[in-house]
């Protein structure tokens, strides 16, 4: 037997490759002068050593972003007291406080900028998710309960509905004097929409809807405000006119009488109940028995029922009628992203001061104990989740700006709007398991004081649970950028069942050139390679970065799209049972995407010259140098993360793809020293973290500590240890 091994005569000791990598890291801090390449493409001059520095206030004003003053007004807002949650709450106790925090929302105005200025609002809709997602540090169950309230039922009647409904509607709605629930998700279909059994059939003698849930299956469950505050919400159901079904419309429906809080006639429902965490809100069911609501109460910007029963429509596809439908509720997925990122922010500010001031184990002198951030293991659990939170708030500044974009109107095309769909179903993903893994990790990292109540950790590790599957099942959103992934235009799919997209799949991927962007000479380059630093090296450079990342999605795509083949000679039911066969590889390739879309929106942050909001001038090379090991880290560490994949599809060797570890503990190490000034340049102060070990709390008692065993060792008072240690040679 025959074995190939690699030449280990060139390979360095782990000492050698370590000092190599920490070589290459001294010579990064040597910046281009600002200019890039000249006119025959020579790379610039090198600048001098810089120091490395994170300039706080410039890049606090960086994260926050094109809707800084709205960001700022938002936080001052949910610093104050009466804002904030109060631990320990009994249910009833937090969902009374909750619905009194809308009312002050309604007196600051925070709520109403998305709505149109007719109706007293500003039509400012991304300044609107600026300022929504902040409200993630006051309580979630506040910030969600106002979602439900003015970015769901407001919502809905804002873009499905047209003047009628603005004038009779939106008034009640803005100044929370008709509370509402969105009545879409039922308790047999969630994430399928389009399959919900609840039906408003027309009556054309009354010219009125007669809702119903034929079965218990229909009921409308999960509902915000519909187990105790709602007077009144927006019901999807399928719309029967003529006895043709025309698919899934959204009705204005009230729920209570308002003087008496009762069921009205035909109306019934039960509370959800106790949940795992946002227990501010008053979830619950709702059902329908022959319930009649005026012909008028259609919300009818996309399809409309003429007095004789007659349906029409400007969009003649009823498969794209309903996605243009429910796109036009995107806010929901665009505002948990920015949530998401900003509970992680919250876990890393707690975790990261709480580390750079315990102290645990006398582990480098015999008296003093070792800081927790200093220990190479607590620095590997925390700075990768640091670099990828900047990541992610990188990517949602471009999703929030893209949303901007399509609900202003400034770029509102097809394209411009499946954009969006596709941006928001690839990132929320992301950061919301971001955010979960964080706030775990951040647990953990806390030890037994990450697990009290008053350190806030595992309360909102609790309540952003369910971030991972409502407004939209985490997998079922990376399906939908799966199948953009697999067509160079998804409107074909927007109706498309499995077998369709899989047909589809075969005739325009199957045969695509994955490698054409010469990722196989650059991996053969870096198998190539006898210092495994230099391996290593040459993958800091963000173009190999984007060239590995590029080619695992693509490389992925194309495999799955190799397996379909057979598809295109198979029945429908055939050809989708194929499909299925890969889904998890396909989502998998959805999930790849993603992530090379998080690395690409840092590297522009980090690349750009643009000032931060408010402050004008350009990024600093020490804080740049900061933030490109930063990047380097998230970059690297996703290699890290699926170092099978490179290694199973000889991207990478074995010996270099070990460097990749060393290389991600090495940064981590860098960027250990300037971790406070990142997590403080997020701009949550104490008002907001409101966590005891985030205070300097834990840093007064280590300095009691101290300070009492070392007047006891110079007083002479300690006694001796049973055992004296040997002396050393």
């Amino acid at each position: 037997m025959t074995h190939t091994v690699e030449n280990t005569t060139t390979a360095p000791s782990t000492d050698d490759a370590t000092a190599a990598i920490e070589n290459d890291l001294d010579e990064s801090a040597r910046v281009p002068r600002k200019g890039g390449r000249d006119k025959s493409g020579a790379k610039p001059e090198r600048a001098d050593v810089v120091v490395a520095r994170t300039d706080v206030e410039w890049l606090g004003r960086y994260l926050l972003g094109t809707w800084a003053d709205v960001r700022l007004a938002s936080r001052e807002l949910t610093a104050r007291p009466e804002m904030q949650r109060i631990e320990g709450q009994t249910m009833a106790e937090h969902r009374e406080r909750v619905f009194g925090q809308l009312k002050l929302l309604v007196e600051d105005g925070a709520v109403h900028r998305a709505f149109p200025k007719e109706q007293g609002g500003e039509d400012d809709h991304g300044g609107n998710i600026a300022g929504f997602e902040e409200l993630v540090t006051a309580d979630p169950s506040l910030q969600i309960k106002s979602g439900v309230q003015w970015g769901l039922f407001g919502a809905a009647v804002l873009h499905l509905g047209t003047a009628y409904h603005h004038e009779t509607f939106l008034p009640g709605i803005m100044s929370l004097e008709v509370p509402g629930a969105f009545a879409m998700t039922e308790t047999g279909h969630g994430s399928d929409v389009a399959a919900i059994g609840t039906t408003a059939t027309y009556d054309e003698a009354s010219h009125e809807f007669v809702l119903d849930t034929p079965f218990r299956g229909a009921w409308k469950d999960y509902l915000g405000n519909a187990a105790k505050d709602g007077l009144a919400a927006v019901v999807f159901a399928q719309l029967v006119t003529k006895n043709v079904n025309h698919g899934v419309h959204a009705f204005y429906v009230p729920l209570r009488d308002a003087a008496t809080n009762e069921f009205l006639p035909g109306i019934g429902g039960e509370d959800d109940g106790l949940k795992g965490g946002l227990n501010g809100i008053d979830n619950g069911r709702l059902h329908f028995t022959g319930v009649r609501v005026p012909r008028a109460n259609l919300l009818n910007r996309y399809g409309d029922v003429a007095e004789d029963g007659s349906y029409s429509s400007p969009i003649e596809s009823p498969g794209r009628r309903f996605f243009t439908m429910l796109g036009t509720l995107v806010q929901g997925r665009v505002s948990l992203d920015g949530a998401s990122v900003a509970a992680a922010k919250i876990a890393l500010t707690i975790a990261v001061t709480y580390g750079s001031e315990r102290r645990q184990f006398t582990a480098g002198s015999d008296t003093d104990e070792e800081v927790l951030l200093d220990y190479q293991l607590h620095q590997k659990r925390l700075m990768p989740k640091l670099a990828t939170t900047y990541a992610a708030s990188f990517a949602h500044e471009q999703l929030l700006t893209k949303f901007d974009q399509v609900f202003s109107g400034a770029a509102d095309t097809d394209a411009d709007r499946q954009d969006l769909e596709t941006l928001a179903a690839a990132l929320k993903p992301l950061s919301t398991w971001h955010a979960l893994e964080t706030l775990q990790e951040a647990r953990e990292a806390c030890g037994g004081a990450g697990f009290l109540a008053e350190n806030r950790l595992v309360g909102l590790r609790a309540d952003l649970d369910i971030y991972a599957t409502f407004e939209g099942d985490n997998h079922v959103l990376l399906q939908l950028v799966a199948k953009r992934l697999l067509s160079d235009y998804s409107r074909r799919f927007a109706k498309a069942d499995f077998g369709v997209l899989a047909r589809y799949v075969v005739e325009q991927a199957s045969d695509r050139a994955v490698h054409g962007s010469g990722l196989r000479s650059l991996a053969q380059r870096v198998a190539d390679f006898g210092s495994t630093a230099r391996s290593v090296g040459q993958l800091r450079d963000p173009e190999a970065q984007r060239q590995l990342l590029t080619d695992r999605v693509e490389t992925m795509v194309g495999d799955v799209a190799a397996k379909l083949r057979p598809a295109s000679k198979l029945s429908q039911k055939a050809a989708a049972d194929l499909f299925n066969q890969h889904q998890v590889e396909i989502i998998e390739a959805a999930r790849a995407h993603a992530e090379l879309l998080q690395w690409e929106a840092f590297t522009q942050a980090v690349e750009g010259d643009a000032g931060a909001p408010g402050v004008g001038a350009a990024m600093d090379d020490g804080t740049r140098v900061v933030l490109t090991w930063l990047r380097d880290l998230f970059g690297l560490g996703l290699v890290e993360k699926h170092l099978a994949w490179y290694l199973l599809n000889g991207r990478l060797s074995p010996q270099r793809a070990q460097a990749v570890g060393q290389y991600t503990q090495r940064l981590s190490a860098r960027i250990r020293p300037h971790a406070q000034d990142l997590v403080k340049a997020f701009g949550y102060g104490p008002a907001h973290t409101r966590a005891a070990i985030a205070t300097g709390a834990e840093k007064t008692r280590q300095t009691e500590a101290r300070d009492y065993y070392r007047e006891a060792r110079a007083a002479g008072t300690l006694p001796a240890p049973e055992k004296k240690p040997k002396a050393r040679r």
